[in-house]
C-alpha cells in the first residue's frame, strides 16, 4: 500500500454543519423569525421560513428587513440568536445518531470541526451542551466573509484542522451547505431534514445518520476517493 493510498484510507477530518444536521434547531429559528416579524406588524409564512434554511444570517436579516423588521442586520441577528438559545436552554434538539457518530469519530482519532452559519456564541452554546469534547475547531457565521453556498466556510474548517479539504468528509442538511462543501472539494453527505435536496453529482444522500457508524463514513470516503 502506498503512503498516499494509506493517507486516504480514511478521512483526515469530518466537517459538520450544525442547524438541521447536528441539532434540529430549524423550528427554533423559524419561530424566532415569525415572532420578530410579528412584533413589527408583519406576517411570516412557513414558505418564507423555508427559503432561509441553510442561508447566512446576514442574508436572512436582510430578508426580514424586507418584511418590515425595522432593525439593523446585527440587531436582528442578536435578537434571533438570543431567542433560539433560550429555546435550546429548555431542550437541545439533537439529531438522532449525531452525537453517537461524533463521539465514535473522536474515539478513532478522526478530528471534527463544526462549520455553521450561526454566530459563534450560538455555536459554542451547542458545543458546550454536547457533554464531551467533540470538536477541535469551530467556524461560525461571524468568522467568514462569504457565507454558504460559497466554499469559504468549509475551506476555513479544513484549514483550522490543518488538513486538505479534499481529504475531509462534510455532513450537511441543506442545498446551500451541500454546495459550499462540494465547492470546497470535500466528500459530501447530504442528510436532508426540513427541505428536500435533489440528488446530484458530487455528493451522496443519507436519510439519517441514526444507525450510521464511522465505518459507514470511512467506506463512503474510500469509494468516492477510489472512483
Amino acid at each position: 500500500m502506498t503512503a498516499l493510498h494509506s493517507a486516504r484510507s480514511k478521512p483526515a477530518a469530518v466537517l459538520w454543519d450544525m442547524d438541521g444536521t447536528l441539532v434540529d434547531t430549524e423550528p427554533y429559528w423559524m419561530a424566532a423569525e415569525s415572532q420578530l416579524v410579528a412584533s413589527f406588524g408583519g406576517t411570516w409564512t412557513d414558505e418564507d421560513a423555508v427559503q432561509l434554511v441553510g442561508s447566512g444570517l446576514w442574508h436572512s436579516a436582510r430578508i426580514l428587513q424586507s418584511h418590515g423588521v425595522d432593525l439593523s442586520e446585527d440587531d436582528i441577528i442578536e435578537r434571533m440568536t438570543s431567542r433560539v438559545l433560550e429555546q435550546v436552554g429548555e431542550r437541545v434538539p439533537w439529531r438522532p445518531g449525531s452525537r453517537e457518530l461524533l463521539q465514535e469519530l473522536g474515539d478513532l482519532g478522526i478530528p471534527c470541526a463544526l462549520v455553521t452559519m450561526s454566530v459563534r456564541r450560538m455555536a459554542l452554546g451547542i458545543v458546550d451542551a454536547l457533554g464531551f469534547d467533540g470538536f477541535a475547531a469551530v467556524v461560525a457565521g461571524d468568522d467568514v466573509t462569504h457565507s454558504k453556498p460559497h466554499p469559504e466556510p468549509y475551506l476555513l474548517g479544513a484549514a483550522a484542522l490543518g488538513v486538505d479539504p479534499a481529504d475531509c468528509v462534510a455532513i450537511e442538511d441543506s442545498a446551500p451547505g451541500i454546495a459550499s462543501a462540494v465547492a470546497a472539494g470535500a466528500v459530501v453527505i447530504g442528510v436532508p431534514l426540513h427541505v428536500p435536496v435533489d440528488a446530484g453529482t458530487g455528493f451522496d444522500i443519507w436519510d439519517t445518520v441514526e444507525g450510521r457508524t464511522a465505518q459507514h463514513l470511512i467506506d463512503l470516503f474510500r469509494s468516492r476517493r477510489d472512483a
